[in-house]
Formats: C-alpha cells, structure tokens, sequence
C-alpha cells in the first residue's frame, strides 16, 4: 500500500483500535508479482522473462521461498470496524510514477 495510506491507517489505529487488536490493512487484493515486475522492467528498459528455480535462485535468493505462495489478502474487516479507506494510486499506478525510478 502506498506509505501515506499506511501512515493513516496506522494513527487510525493507535487512536481506535481496542487493545490486542489485530488488522490488517492492504490496499488492493490480488496484484500479480508477474504485474509488478512487468511494470518495473518496463519503466527501467529491462526484459522481464521467466526463470527456472535455479535461475531465480541465484538472482533473488531467500525472497523465492515468498515468491511463488498464494498468499491473498483482504483488509474488509478492518475497513468496515475502522472506517479505513485506501485514498491514494495503487501499486502498478504508483509504481508507474516518476518519483518512482528518480
């Protein structure tokens, strides 16, 4: 999520959120790690292809165990019982912006 709606959601939550609470704040649901590589590579001119796990291995290390997991998120519940309400471009849109790569 963009760093201005988390900044929201979390005083939101250190002003309203009972005790122990636990929320969970995502943006959008479902954007493809293929969407967001496909939009970095063609803002930076570089090919985005497939990698075999060896391949992928030795470029991206540790981080391929997350890579490849399902992993969907939903921030309804806290949305509903905190009113929280994602105001700023989401990931691809923002990740096409030229702050991005300046």
């Amino acid at each position: 999520m963009h760093r201005l709606d988390a900044a929201r959601h979390y005083r939101n939550a250190l002003e309203s959120a009972d005790a122990g609470a636990v929320l969970h704040a995502a943006a959008e649901e479902g954007v493809p790690l293929r969407a967001v590589a496909e939009t970095i590579g063609g803002r930076l001119g570089a090919p985005v292809v497939p990698l075999s796990e060896e391949e992928a291995t030795t470029h991206i290390g540790w981080i391929l165990r997350f890579a490849p997991n399902d992993n969907p998120t939903s921030s309804t519940a806290t949305r509903e019982r905190y009113d929280w309400r994602p105001q700023e471009p989401g990931l691809l849109a923002d990740l096409n912006q030229e702050h991005s790569y300046a």
